[in-house]
């Protein structure tokens, strides 16, 4: 809760907003409304990053009159402080707020912010669909307003499969011109890469108190040294969590597929996306390396164990490397889902 903050206003944290707006009566009042906010900590008792939330209904969000039918969720404050950048922050707020979104039916997100000292955030809302719409109306022009559609039903849209995931996203396309592909992960690495996941031996969530900052992110890597030589972007990814709990877990989009096998490229091409040391990369790099980036949809509500897979006639062995299935074993994953 904002009550709960008020004690750090003084704070290092702060100033930038105190400098820009009249921040500290804004920041009381919807304390006393009872607003609510995701916060990172650098350490104990030093803010790190804070993404104020709140829903309005029927909003008119630009000077120039666009109203938002219907109940929207509103990002007011996003600010990640220098001391937490590279810990994937604000794609772990962006993380939160698809979530909320989703579990409320709210159909947009928007925001607004100063367009040049907002300019890198911009930058990263666009790349997970934002798009700009006009200008605040509260700031006399000086702040433009970034919304991205969050519709509840799959749109009919011709967009490619990987552009209509980032604008539509949770919905992402999987009809029969999309490739499906089941992907094995130590559990080790799911762990890191998916510290939201909750496995069947790890009870508590890690989302907001991992230490594993690659977690944090929608975007991320995969590595292996699969024969599988061509994967498209928009074609779907179904992680299979190996040795434990030997079943299929959670839905990625991919990105990007390549093959690389100079350790350096494959660095900078992961840079913060994947669980690998360069020790590790290294290692894998004496040979033809998959490079896989990816981003994560959700996971499943139930894992789909082996006994399930082999019921169903879906998965009627463990797999060792990158596997394509068809279109009607992949509906009957879907299905599972009720």
């Amino acid at each position: 809760s904002l009550h709960s903050l008020t004690p750090y206003l003084k704070s290092d944290f702060f100033k930038s907003l105190h400098e820009d707006y009249d921040y500290e009566p804004w920041f009381r009042n919807k304390a006393r409304e009872g607003r609510r906010a995701w916060v990172t900590w650098q350490k104990p008792d030093i803010l790190g990053a804070i993404c104020i939330y709140t829903q309005q209904n029927n909003e008119r969000i630009t000077q120039e009159g666009l109203v938002l039918q219907g109940p929207a969720l509103k990002l007011c404050t996003f600010k990640v402080s220098e001391s937490v950048q590279g810990r994937k922050v604000g794609e772990l707020f962006l993380k939160a707020a698809f979530r909320y979104a989703t579990d409320n039916r709210l159909e947009n997100i928007f925001i607004h912010g100063d367009k040049d000292k907002h300019y890198f955030l911009f930058e990263m809302l666009k790349d997970f669909g934002f798009s700009h719409i006009g200008s605040d109306p509260g700031s006399k022009g000086r702040d433009v307003v970034y919304l991205k559609r969050h519709p509840v039903n799959r749109p009919d849209d011709n967009q490619g499969a990987f552009e209509y995931m980032k604008n539509y996203f949770p919905h992402f396309k999987y009809d029969n011109s999309i490739g499906k592909y089941i992907v094995p992960i130590k559990p080790a690495y799911h762990q890191m890469l998916f510290p939201d996941y909750q496995a069947s031996m790890q009870k508590q969530l890690n989302l907001f108190t991992s230490d594993n900052f690659v977690g944090n992110a929608i975007k991320l890597a995969y590595l292996c040294h699969a024969q599988t030589k061509q994967i498209n972007p928009g074609d779907v990814i179904l992680f299979y969590r190996s040795q434990d709990e030997k079943a299929i877990t959670s839905i990625g989009v991919v990105e990007n597929y390549d093959s690389l096998q100079d350790a350096e490229a494959i660095a900078r091409c992961v840079k913060r996306r994947t669980v690998y040391s360069m020790d590790e990369i290294t290692e894998m790099a004496q040979k033809l390396t998959r490079v896989m980036l990816f981003r994560i949809i959700k996971h499943l509500k139930k894992p789909l164990g082996q006994d399930y897979l082999k019921i169903n006639n879906i998965l009627n062995f463990v797999p060792q490397s990158i596997t394509k299935i068809s279109n009607d074993t992949f509906e009957r994953i879907i299905a599972s889902e009720g």
